[in-house]
């Protein structure tokens, strides 16, 4: 099973619902999602619990496990360019099949991929991205299942909310429906499937820097 799952860091991930995936104990899933949480948060419960099989992703630096697990051969990984990540995701939810970029041209990332030129410039071909689920996380919500992301936790969550085939999100604040402004809704009703309040969030601060004030 393909799942796409939202945030960035640990910023905007779906807490609840990765919980609930570790618990179904499902295994051999493939998990698209810019990284992969730490070590003991986030998707990095489900490397420690041995349910994901392969990740496409944009970065993994924070996470020990999962270079250990991918040094040994034990975890599949496809790595992309974070923006190339972004637009694969955005165009499969547009159900674009593929398209080209000029990022990853002349590098390992376009090994064994179309290149065609445009205008003078190589380009590289990349396919868009779908998933049988998707996983996110949302400020609020109403009970169509129209969304509001909050700052920087908006991230990759709206362009997975219209790729997956099924689509759950979890939010913070349930309201009644006509109660979100329309000009601020995000993600309309029609691409959210099932919809949950999180029974508890951490948003836990992957790095914490502190700079001591001029003159304190």
């Amino acid at each position: 099973m393909t799942i796409m799952a939202g945030g960035f860091g640990l910023c905007g991930i779906p807490e609840n619902l990765i919980a609930a995936i570790r618990d179904t104990g499902v295994k051999d899933l493939t998990v698209i999602s810019n990284n992969c949480g730490v070590d003991d948060f986030g998707l990095g419960i489900l490397l420690a619990s041995g349910q994901i099989r392969r990740m496409i992703s944009s970065y993994v630096g924070e996470n020990k496990l999962f270079a250990e697990l991918y040094l040994s051969g034990r975890l599949e990984l496809e790595f992309n360019p974070q923006g190339t990540l972004a637009e694969r995701i955005r165009a499969g939810g547009a159900g674009i099949p593929a398209f080209f970029t000029r990022t990853g041209v002349g590098t390992l990332v376009a090994e064994g991929k179309e290149i065609r030129t445009f205008d003078g410039e190589d380009y590289v071909m990349e396919r868009g991205l779908t998933a049988d689920l998707s996983i996110i996380k949302a400020w609020k919500g109403d009970g169509e299942g129209n969304l509001v992301y909050r700052m920087t936790a908006r991230n990759f969550n709206p362009m997975m909310a219209t790729a997956g085939r099924v689509t759950l999100a979890e939010v913070e604040d349930l309201v009644e429906a006509g109660c979100l402004d329309a000009d601020h809704i995000h993600t309309p009703g029609i691409f959210v499937d099932r919809l949950l309040v999180g029974a508890a969030f951490e948003k836990r601060i992957e790095q914490r820097t502190i700079r001591q004030r001029e003159g304190a």
